[in-house]
This record gives C-alpha cells, structure tokens and sequence, in this order.
C-alpha cells in the first residue's frame, strides 16, 4: 500500500551549532576543538562527543532564491507519475536509483560475516520506498547497531525506520537543488570526526566494525547532513541573520549576577599557513620526514621566501591561508603561537596525514564579540535552525511518496 506521509516526523539532526567557518575542520590541524582530548575507544562504544558540534559549511550565494518545494501529486501505484522533479531528467533518476540499488546490495556482500548462506538475501529485502529509493532490512540493522554504539541505546525499529526516511528525503532534496555532496568531502568530514577522537579513519573503521556497523553507515548519515545543513540554511538565509542588539538582548535575559555584559574583548588574530610532510601510509619513515620539517623549520625566517621554499621540498603541501583569532583556540594552541614569532614555524605536530607546521605570517591585536555573545550567537542560531528544519522536513514529507511493504 502507498501512505501519503503527512506528519512531521522526528529530524535526525543533532542539534548543531553551524556558525563556524570552514576553517575549523583543516586536514591533520590541531584545531580540532572540544574532542581533541577524547581518547580511543574501547570495543563497542564510542565516546559521547562521537559527533562534532558542528558539520559547518558556508551558506551558499544565491540561496535565498530557493524555490518552494513542489507540491507532489501522489498516485495509487508505483508505475504512475509522481509529479515535477526540478531540473532532474528522467534518465538521471533512472541513473540514481540504480546507483542507490547497487550500493545497498554492495554493502550488504561486504557486511559483517553472517552463518547462514541464506542471511545475505533476507538482509537485502526492501522494507521502504521513498519515492522511488529503497530502504533494506540491512540499512535498518546496521543503523540501529550504529545509533546503539554512539547513544548507549537500543532504538526501536520504527524510530530508526523514520530516521533513514527523513535521511532519503534530505538526500532527494538536495538532489533536486543540484546540492550533491562528493565523496571526498563526505571521507574529509569522515576523517576529521577521527581526528578529533585522535584516531586515523581506518582505526575509525576498525573501531566501527567491532561494534558491527560498517563504515558507509556514518557516511551516509554525513552526507545527509553535509546536504541538509546547506539546504536549510540557503532557503531560510534571512532568518539566521541576528542584529547585535538582540543577540546582547538574550545574553542579558541569561545573565545570572548583575555585572554589566561587556560586548567586546582584547584578542590576537593570527595569520597562519599550515606546511604538511606528507606521510604515506604504511610507509614507516615518520621519523625522517619528522627531521626534515626541523630541517625546515631552523631555516625559516619570513612566510615570502620560506613558504615558496618549502613548495619545492619532495611531498609537502603548504595550505591555505587561515585566520583564527586567540579566543577561538584552545589554550595549548594559544600558548604554541604566543611563543612563535612572526614569520616563522611552530613545532611540527603528527597528525594522521603526516608531520604538520603552521607558518605564522602575522599577529595583530584585535577586539573580538565577548565569549557570553558568542555562545549566545551560537544559540540562536541552533534553535532557528531546529526550527527551519523541521518545518521544511514537515514540507518534504506531505510531498512524499513512501511505500511500506
């Protein structure tokens, strides 16, 4: 039978704070933020902190153009028209679905090791259509193993059910809108919630497999929010604009004494270049790459000259520029650059993609929102984003067509 969906649903979102820039996710930086101190795992359970604050990306140019999401006619079968597919051609539809198919019976034939001969046929059986797209007893398995690793849980099947339902219809959507997220940027996020637990992406991998959930379970959950962050935010740009007087308004309506709320502080903004030597994987020569970024470093003097000298070393990467202020990082980090001059390397750091330097180009004194406004910035944004997304995940769902077999 096809059910016209029309209630809201639960949004698998966590809630996230969005307002940090790009920056905050650098491959192999220390800037990882509050996970940074996380420790490994043991088998079967992952720390609280699982999921970054944030997935940030910025809200893209010309959202605020986004088009109401048709309306979608529904039908009494399958085979019938579902209504318009914005700037989709049948042909890539065709093209999706068996794409999304194929992945899902690849996964399942590389999933964890079942007895019987039987199983990897029952695991494949499609339990839901989402316009179109399946949702397979296996899907439901490995998700309900992945939300019980990371929460402590158990869920019950239909709260996962609707959580891979609503993860469809963020993926479609995003599809429509021309929003498809690469899987180099879904292995980057990937990479980085390793980082930020202070383990590479395979020991992620491994760490995932003792539980028994294969790693394209959370990357499919990352790519569903990677789209669904850009989504929300470019079609409800304007309301995630906050005047300053409001924002220091709610700070006020929070404060617990009766000191004045001071809106801005002295801060340091560096200007910094992070230099890479490339480790390759497995390649066990971390210890001479170590000596040649000391090597580097003894030698550099300014950013001009020492950053197109080291451009031309054998597998190293010198990065983009970023600008980080002192407040935003932690006081390890803060202390590292204090005592590094300008124009010159703070001590190189290993990381999972190699051995790591940032070339401090320059320092200036600055004035920067105070921590309280800051927080509150954050807040605010956090629940108007709560908001927008469960009221365009309500839109979604009416013009939904889902088959429940």
């Amino acid at each position: 039978m096809v059910l016209h969906e029309a209630r809201s649903g639960r949004i698998g979102l966590r809630a996230a704070v969005l307002e940090r820039a790009h920056f905050q996710r650098p491959i192999g930086s220390p800037f990882a933020g509050k996970c940074s101190n996380v420790r490994a795992p043991r088998c079967g359970a992952l720390p609280d902190s699982f999921f970054p604050e944030t997935a940030s990306r910025p809200a893209m140019a010309g959202a605020a153009r986004f088009p109401p999401v048709p309306s979608r006619t529904v039908v009494a079968d399958m085979t019938g028209a579902t209504g318009d597919q914005r700037n989709r051609t049948s042909g890539a539809m065709v093209r999706t679905r068996l794409i999304t198919t194929l992945l899902c019976l690849a996964t399942a034939l590389a999933g964890l090791a079942l007895d019987s001969a039987a199983q990897p046929a029952a695991a494949q059986n499609v339990v839901v259509m989402v316009n179109g797209d399946p949702i397979t007893s296996f899907d439901i398995d490995q998700r309900a193993k992945f939300t019980q690793l990371v929460t402590r849980k158990s869920p019950g099947r239909d709260e996962v059910i609707e959580e891979l339902i609503n993860e469809r219809l963020k993926i479609q959507a995003g599809k429509r809108y021309r929003l498809e997220v690469t899987d180099s940027e879904v292995d980057s996020s990937y990479a980085d919630m390793a980082r930020r637990m202070r383990l590479t992406p395979e020991q992620l991998t491994a760490t995932l497999a003792n539980g028994g959930v294969q790693a394209g379970t959370m990357k499919s959950r990352i790519r569903a929010d990677i789209v669904w962050q850009q989504l929300v935010r470019g079609r409800f740009q304007s309301s995630f604009q906050f005047r300053d007087k409001d924002i220091l308004a709610a700070a006020e309506s929070k404060r617990k004494d009766d000191q004045p709320i001071v809106d801005k502080i002295e801060a340091t903004e560096y200007v910094l270049r992070p230099v890479l030597f490339v480790v390759a994987k497995g390649a066990g020569n971390a210890d001479g790459r170590r000596r040649e970024a000391e090597a580097l470093r003894a030698r550099f003097q300014d950013c001009d000259n020492g950053l197109a000298f080291a451009r031309q070393l054998r597998d190293v990467a010198v990065r983009e520029q970023i600008v980080k202020t002192s407040t935003d990082l932690p006081p390890a980090l803060r202390e590292m650059l204090e005592r590094t001059g300008v124009g010159r390397l703070t001590t190189p750091e290993t990381t999972p993609n190699g051995i790591e330097m940032f070339a401090v180009c320059a320092k200036r004194d600055t004035k920067v929102d105070a921590p309280i406004l800051k927080e509150t910035r954050q807040a605010l944004f956090a629940e108007r984003f709560e908001v927008q997304s469960k009221k365009f995940l309500q839109e979604l769902r009416r013009g939904a067509m889902i088959e429940r077999r």
